[in-house]
């Protein structure tokens, strides 16, 4: 009987380990979806931006101007 206790015993020091184990793990899945979401959010930020320099280097192709040109004024170049 007095082993029974001591075998209860024992198994809750390794309970404790794992449950904090588990929550460590929670928490770091969740900042990995967090990042991967922002990363998301940024991608699409970029393609409008690039969206826009396309648009402006095709505009500055109309006005006759050359390639190389049309890229230098649309990075902001003189």
């Amino acid at each position: 009987m007095a082993e029974l206790k001591n075998e209860k015993k024992s198994c809750s020091g390794k309970s404790k380990a794992m449950f904090t184990y588990g929550i460590l793990q929670l928490g770091s899945s969740l900042i990995s979806a967090i990042s991967l979401a922002l990363i998301a959010l940024s991608l699409c930020n970029l393609k409008s931006e690039s969206k826009n320099f396309n648009n402006c280097v095709e505009e500055k192709i109309e006005q006759s101007t050359s390639i190389s040109d049309a890229v230098n004024y649309c990075n902001g170049g003189n």
